[in-house]
């Protein structure tokens, strides 16, 4: 099973670009604080995690988050192979994600670069959810099975 979930913050802003076909990608990083404090009192490692985003992904992430932004990601590991200018051969590690998530409220998201509508940000990366999807429970909270 090949299945990664990350949650952190944008280093760069997201590039868009598309294939020759047109399919749109983006790439960006992902600065992922590690889970634990190092023993010595030093300071908490971080991991600067490349991510790649396919067609509407592509596009969700590029429209409506900016560098220094928190996200959420689930997707999986790829090793790809390439050749750089001089030839030489090279591998990479990047996460390919398969669903992108806000992880930030409202008023932290408001400063991002399309500062858009309140319907933008209820926004999954292709499936925009109206507030009548959603319904008030007429129950005590103690009925709930969880």
């Amino acid at each position: 099973m090949n299945q990664i979930v990350l949650m952190g913050r944008l280093t760069r802003d997201p590039e868009l670009r598309e294939t020759p076909s047109g399919t749109p990608v983006a790439s960006f990083s992902l600065a992922v604080d590690r889970g634990f404090t190092p023993k010595d009192g030093g300071e908490r490692q971080t991991d600067f995690i490349e991510v790649v985003a396919w067609q509407q992904r592509a596009q969700f992430v590029s429209r409506y988050f900016t560098k220094g932004q928190m996200l959420a990601l689930t997707g999986r590991l790829q090793i790809r192979d390439w050749t750089d200018k001089e030839g030489n051969k090279r591998k990479t590690a990047e996460v390919v994600a398969d669903n992108i998530y806000f992880t930030e409220s409202k008023k932290s998201r408001e400063g991002s670069k399309n500062n858009g509508s309140k319907d933008d940000y209820a926004e999954s990366y292709n499936t925009p959810v109206e507030s009548s999807d959603f319904a008030e429970l007429d129950m005590d909270d103690g009925e709930l099975p969880f």
